[in-house]
């Protein structure tokens, strides 16, 4: 009876549960998935790391190029990120150029980087007006079972913060570039911007860090991020609109899921150092 009712009437199936205060899979409705941080894992990039957020499954690699800075801003580098959504991930993507929520996760990710002010651009300044960094920042899906955008945040700041930079100097005689692989510096990493997103049910239930499931059935999405544990923005899309106690339950969750997810990365990083 049960499975009829979550095969024809999905959302009434969904919404017996919520009614209790819980959800299908057993979590509480402000209870995340568990987190896996693997910051590192791929060695031929100058910064890595790999998130696991239930079975969303994210990867991200960092690439160091050489570049030459804006006209109008010439002490500042570039930090470029790229979302990728492939049929790898999930059979509702298809291959070629990236989809629409490809491009808006993208998008989103530039807003959190610069609304964070998680790195100062002019620390990827080589020379004043003829050099800078420019680091290529892909995250890639490797498994979509929702909430993919908190997932993406998560593996960009780490790979951030496990970013080394090699010495780079300009000859003054021959203008000629330098490199010197056998010193590095590492990338400083200003603030840890967290994502954590919700799902919203009607105009009654919130839950955080939704399934594929819980993301096409619900009514709207809403994501708050935090640096240091304090609001840093609020994204949402359309949908449902949330009262002001509701938005403010979600910062509230939003900050201590920070406190978490920052505590992790650390300790993470910490025991790589060792």
């Amino acid at each position: 009876m049960a499975n009829d009712l979550k095969t024809f009437q999905p959302k009434e199936y969904y919404r017996k549960f919520l009614e209790k205060d819980v959800r299908p899979d057993g979590r509480e409705l402000g209870e995340c998935r568990s987190t896996v941080v693997n910051i590192g894992s791929i060695t031929t990039a100058e910064g890595s790391a790999l998130v696991k957020l239930g079975n969303t499954t994210v990867i991200c690699g960092i690439k160091a190029e050489l570049a030459n800075p804006k006209a109008d801003e010439p002490k500042n580098g570039y930090i470029v990120p790229n979302v990728e959504l492939s049929p790898m991930c999930s059979a509702q993507f298809r291959p070629g150029a990236p989809g629409e929520q490809a491009q808006v996760l993208s998008q989103f990710v530039v807003d959190v980087l610069q609304n964070s002010e998680c790195v100062n651009l002019q620390d990827l300044c080589i020379v004043s007006g003829k050099l800078v960094w420019m680091l290529q920042c892909d995250m890639i899906c490797l498994d979509y079972d929702g909430n993919v955008a908190d997932a993406c945040v998560l593996s960009l700041v780490s790979a951030l913060k496990n970013t080394c930079l090699p010495k780079v100097t300009v000859n003054e005689e021959t203008q000629a570039i330098e490199t010197d692989d056998k010193i590095t510096n590492n990338l400083k990493v200003q603030t840890t911007p967290v994502s954590t997103t919700f799902a919203i049910f009607d105009d009654h239930f919130v839950i955080v860090d939704p399934t594929i499931e819980e993301e096409t059935l619900a009514t709207g999405i809403i994501t708050i991020v935090t640096k240091e544990k304090k609001l840093c923005m609020v994204h949402k899309p359309g949908g449902t609109p949330l009262k002001d106690s509701q938005i403010q339950l979600c910062i509230d969750r939003a900050i201590e899921r920070s406190g978490q997810a920052t505590k992790l990365i650390d300790e993470t990083q910490c025991s790589l150092d060792r």
